[in-house]
This record gives structure tokens, sequence and C-alpha cells, in this order.
């Protein structure tokens, strides 16, 4: 099992997600984007702020809001096709550290979001993972955790909660 370590940054204490919070890329699931003021209230600036569907970074740990600078917001971008944060919710993107970030005239690590969409599983009617996400979904009452460990097309995701009505009715 491999040791726990505490990363210097810790100490800080930000209330956004940072290089010291990760320890090696992780998948996770945006659940929104919005127009943010500066939670440290070190400034009156406005953030690309991402909160995500997933609870923890690790178990017992707090997942943190994640600020999405030019570059990641540029990513995004991409990734969704869509300049607008409106259009940033329920994608599943990879985030790592990258050690040289420019941060003015500094180099420093960051926070980045892979270019490449993250491959994950597809759930399809008829298999094994249709009839799990259809427990979590009767237990939930929603999708979340089954879009933040995998990929249903927004068609499969209405059949499914029809199909679940149905077998209620």
């Amino acid at each position: 099992m491999a040791e726990t370590k505490t990363h210097y940054r810790k100490a800080f204490d930000s209330p956004y997600l940072s290089s010291a919070d990760l320890v090696e890329p992780t998948v996770l699931t945006i659940k929104r984007v919005g127009l943010e003021p500066d939670r440290t209230k070190k400034t009156k600036d406005m953030f690309n702020t991402a909160h995500f569907v997933e609870r923890e970074i690790r178990p017992g740990e707090p997942l943190k809001p994640m600020i999405l600078n030019a570059t990641n917001s540029k990513t995004l971008r991409s990734l969704t096709g869509s300049a607008f944060l409106e259009d940033w919710q329920n994608v599943r993107v990879t985030i790592y550290v990258d050690q040289n970030v420019r941060f003015g005239k500094e180099v420093t690590e960051g926070l980045r979001i892979s270019p490449h969409a993250p491959v994950g599983r597809r759930i399809e009617p008829g298999t094994k993972a249709w009839e799990n996400a259809k427990l979590a979904y009767r237990r939930d009452g929603n999708l979340d955790a089954v879009l933040a460990r995998a990929e249903m097309s927004e068609e499969n995701q209405a059949l499914l909660i029809e199909e679940c009505q149905r077998e209620v009715a």
C-alpha cells in the first residue's frame, strides 16, 4: 500500500482545487460552471468556476471547485464544442498537474484539463451496467452517480428513466 504524504501547500487551505490536492491524473465530471466571485476574498475578480458531480477527491476528503484559467477554459471550449459556460455541464474530464505552468513571470505547477476526453465505459440497454444504472436511479432519483463513472447518451438516459417509471406504475 502506498504511503500517504502531505503536500506542503495543504497548509494554505485554499477553497479551490489545487495541485496540492491531486496525486495522479483524475477523471471528474463537471456538474456546472459559473462566473463567480473570488472565494479567497483576496480580490474582487470573477472566475470561471467548475463544480463537480463527485463529492470527494479521495474517501473522506471533500472535492473543491476548480477555477478555470484561460488555458483550461479554452480546453473545455474545445472538448464541448461550445464557448458558453452553460454548455459545460455533465462533461467528463481528466485533470492533472502540469509542472510547467506560467504564472506571471514564474513557472510553477498548476492544474490542467487534458485536451482528450477520458475513455470511459458506455452504458447501453440490455447490459449488466444498464441494470445497475437503473438500481442507482431508483435509489438516488437521478443519474448523477452513474454519469460520474460512465458515459450514457441523452437518449439512453431518457430511456432508462422511462423504463424505471414504467416498472413502478
